[in-house]
């Protein structure tokens, strides 16, 4: 048997030659696994993707949702954003449907009287002589939880306690803490709207009406159109509603500020269910109940891990639990903020921190006694850049 020369090298060459197919099947085959699996996984995230956007378009919990987030949106800086998730006409229309709801809730009168009942010092013990009373505590605080959020409720016992400040120095808001330690307030939250271009504003120019002490110290119409208000009477009486300036003078509104809507009136809410809420924000809201207690809701929000926030039917629930008579809405989101004791409480939703502001509900010890400089006097509102610092 002949043995070709080459034969010893030509054998390696041919156990190479059966290896290299082997290894060539076994990686078509590793990646032809792969293939079948990525195809597996993004049929199904298209599947579910479609399905969930037909569901979020398409049918009524979904639409339910959309809306729910639209409104959300729509109580922020960023208004405008909504449009992505209902268009622009439905943004509008939702718009103006609200404003045309908070006119007839503002309406809506109210007919159960209010007692305000002046914390004592002394009271008489029927002999001639006066026997010393301990006097209840001006302000307490208490926590509130529900469904995804947390807050705070301040009590005020004495309505007459409140003043509405207006930042120290004029071009810039002030923020609610400063405004307190600077006029040695007990407590105070934030108050009404403001101009906030971009969400960028100095928190200097208010929007509507601003009261204190029974004198208009701004008006932003520059004339005698009716604006929402809320705020108290020279009697510590709660209003909220839509007037005329010249009508808020003679129905002796003593401390307000703009903002709406009125939710709550002679014990019943004005708001029908949670879909009416004007979504899930930050809150701060105004009640009053019927012994003269003013209450101060405060739910902060935009914190998942901590609280996202609540609806205004949250807050209406909350209040009538708690024995409110009228309630009506204060400006939220980025500026809720209470401050008791020169601390904030609660944890504002305002990545910058504690925002600026123009108005603040503060209490007092002395509220005859504080003096509020009129910081816009001689100033027309079309003279504040409210983007400047």
């Amino acid at each position: 048997m002949s043995v070709h020369p080459h034969s010893e090298m030509l054998e390696p060459a041919s156990e190479a030659a059966g290896i290299l197919p082997r290894s060539l099947k076994s990686r078509k085959r590793q990646a032809s696994k792969w293939l079948k699996r990525f195809a597996y996984v993004f049929t199904t995230v298209l599947f579910l993707f479609s399905g969930g956007c037909f569901w979020f378009f398409f049918t009524e919990s979904g639409s339910h949702l959309r809306y729910l987030m639209a409104d959300t949106i729509i109580s922020t800086q960023h208004r405008d954003w909504a449009k992505y998730l209902i268009g622009q006409e439905a943004l509008d229309k939702r718009v103006n449907e609200y404003w045309d709801r908070f006119d007839e809730m503002a309406a809506q009168e109210s007919t159960v009287p209010i007692t305000v009942q002046h914390p004592p010092a002394t009271a008489g013990n029927g002999s001639g002589t006066s026997v010393y009373e301990e006097p209840k505590e001006l302000v307490t605080v208490e926590e509130v939880d529900g469904d995804g959020f947390k807050g705070y409720i301040l009590y005020v016992h004495d309505p007459l306690s409140l003043r509405v400040m207006v930042p120290e120095k004029a071009g810039k808001g002030e923020k609610v803490s400063s405004m307190v330690q600077r006029t040695g307030a007990l407590a105070g939250v934030n108050g009404g709207a403001f101009a906030d271009p971009n969400g960028k504003g100095n928190g200097f120019r208010p929007s509507g009406v601003v009261i204190s002490d029974s004198q208009i110290l701004y008006n932003g119409s520059g004339s005698d159109q009716p604006t929402h208000i809320v705020g108290i009477d020279k009697d510590g009486v709660m209003v909220a509603g839509k007037f005329r300036p010249s009508e808020m003078q003679r129905m002796g509104i003593k401390e307000a500020v703009t903002f709406a809507p009125k939710f709550i009136v002679d014990g019943k809410g004005l708001i029908r269910n949670d879909g009416e809420g004007w979504g899930i924000a930050p809150r701060t809201c105004m009640a009053q109940k019927q012994d003269g207690t003013i209450m101060f809701v405060i739910i902060d929000g935009r914190q998942p891990t901590y609280s996202i926030g609540a609806s205004l039917y949250d807050v209406q629930q909350l209040l009538l639990e708690r024995g409110a008579v009228i309630a009506a809405n204060l400006d939220g989101g980025s500026s809720t903020v209470l401050v008791k004791d020169n601390e904030i409480v609660n944890r504002p939703a305002s990545r910058y921190g504690e925002r600026y502001l123009p108005t603040a509900f503060l209490v007092y010890e002395r509220p005859e006694q504080v003096f509020v400089n009129n910081v816009w006097k001689g100033l027309r509102p079309e003279q504040i850049d409210a983007s400047k610092w």
